[in-house]
Order: structure tokens, then C-alpha cells, then sequence
């Protein structure tokens, strides 16, 4: 839970915010804790007098495409399929603002000597097997062949040690995951492959290139696993976002900034 006072469009405003799925508790249990915090206003899923969960009407356009939607799952995953706004500016307009490109806030991490030109964030977790692209071997082989210092981030004690590893290089790849959040919010140039989630709502700040599957619809929001959806993307196509990324930043390869 975290207390916020931000001045916005002129005035300040007071917010608790109770953070729910992907990486914290999961979303009944902030719900159930949302009935003991005092608030003129709710933006969000709460708890009803049934005990069941809902959300509010002004949180409706994110929530209308959760698991929690009123749609169902399957009606959920067609409207996120046809959503093309960010999440930002779907939370910012919930809340009555306008989101203009306002940045991550990110605590200061925790150095851990981790350097290089490219990081490879290959780790997607059990809940979404398919993010896991299926070539990050063969992508990393090619990059260290061009003389370019590569590597697969490691697993860390704490997020701010995470984030470090992220910010210490001149690009990151990897999927839609933590690693590619840490690297908007550091402005880490990023290349992130979209295997089976929205690649819509993710926004890129100027410094993301997004490399969507041609097999997107076909897996899209599927939590099960298929080796179509893992290889659909070639290693060519990100081997070209990879470099024009570096190249962007002034890195050529054989001249590797991490020798």
C-alpha cells in the first residue's frame, strides 16, 4: 500500500493505492483489505455486501478486459484483443486525467556489477509458459559472434538488485514481463517479443521495439503451453530490433562498450 499526494491538472490530490494482481497479493485479498481503509472514493475491485468481487464503474474499461470481468473470460479476452489504448491511458482517464506520458516512479536499485550491451530476460514464470520465447540461445550465440557482451539476467534476492541488472545495460530482451517494465522505467532501449499477450497495452515511451507473433490471436491470453506459439517468432526479427536498438544508442557491433 502506498499513500500518494500529487498535484495533477492543478490540483493536489490524495491517493491510497493497494496494489492487486501480477505482482503482488492476489486481487480478493487488497479487495477484502479495501473495506478497512477510509476513502471518499473507490477506483477499482472491492467486495461487495454478497462477498463477491466487483469492481467500480469509472475502473470499468480496465476491468471489463480482466478475469474479473463482467463479460466472462472469454468476452474479457475478446474486448482486450480489440483494445488498442495503453493501460496508462485507460487508468488515467478512469481517474478523470489525461495521461501524457508521465514516467515510471522507480526507487533507486541496488548495484550488482552485472554490466553488458544486451540483457536477455529469457525467465517468464509458471503462470505464462508461452511468453517464453524459444531462441534466446540461438539470439545470444549471434550477438556474442558480433562482439557484443550478452547476459541472461539472473535470478536476484530483491527487486531493486533486478533492476540494476536491467538499467546496466544498452538493451534489454525479453518478454512481456517485470524485466521489460524495469527497462521503460530506467529508459533502457528494449526489444519485447508478444507471444500471447497484448502488445497494445503496453506503452513504449519512445524507446521500445515491440515484436509481435503472427500467431498472437491464436494464443492470446492462453496460460497453457504450445511450442507454435514460442517459435512463431524468428530469430532473425529480433536479431534486427536487437541492432537497430544498440544502434540507436551509438553501439556498432565488434565495439562493444562492456569490453
Amino acid at each position: 500500500m502506498d499513500e500518494l499526494a500529487e498535484v495533477v491538472g492543478g490540483k493536489r490530490v490524495s491517493m491510497t493505492i493497494l496494489y492487486g494482481p501480477r505482482y503482488f497479493a492476489p486481487l480478493r485479498y487488497v479487495a477484502l483489505f479495501l473495506k478497512s481503509v477510509r476513502c471518499n472514493e473507490t477506483f477499482g475491485a472491492y467486495i461487495d455486501s454478497a462477498n463477491l468481487l466487483r469492481y467500480t464503474k469509472n475502473s470499468a474499461s480496465w476491468f471489463d478486459l480482466s478475469l474479473i470481468s463482467a463479460y466472462g473470460k472469454e468476452g474479457a479476452d475478446k474486448l482486450k484483443f480489440r483494445n488498442r489504448r495503453t493501460y496508462q491511458e485507460v487508468i488515467f482517464e478512469g481517474l478523470e486525467f489525461c495521461f501524457t506520458g508521465e514516467k515510471y516512479v522507480l526507487p533507486e536499485p541496488i548495484e550488482t556489477g552485472l554490466l553488458g550491451d544486451v540483457a536477455i530476460a529469457a525467465d517468464s514464470g509458471p503462470v505464462w509458459p508461452m511468453k517464453k520465447w524459444a531462441y534466446y540461445a540461438e539470439l545470444k550465440h549471434v550477438l556474442e559472434a558480433k562482439g557484443l557482451k550478452v547476459n541472461v539476467l539472473p535470478a536476484r534476492n530483491s527487486l531493486l538488485e533486478h533492476l540494476a541488472d536491467v538499467r546496466n545495460h544498452r538493451c534489454l530482451v525479453g518478454g512481456d514481463s517485470l524485466p521489460m517494465h524495469f527497462a521503460l522505467g530506467t529508459e533502457t532501449p528494449c526489444v519485447t517479443l508478444f507471444n500471447c499477450t497484448s502488445p497494445w497495452e503496453i506503452y513504449d515511451y519512445g524507446i521500445q521495439k515491440k515484436i509481435i507473433s503472427p500467431r498472437l490471436e491464436e494464443f492470446f491470453y492462453k496460460r497453457g503451453f504450445d511450442r507454435r506459439a514460442t517459435t512463431a517468432i524468428t530469430v532473425e526479427e529480433v536479431l534486427r530490433g536487437v541492432m537497430s536498438q544498440l544502434q540507436g544508442s551509438g553501439i556498432v557491433p565488434n565495439h562493444s562498450i562492456a569490453k
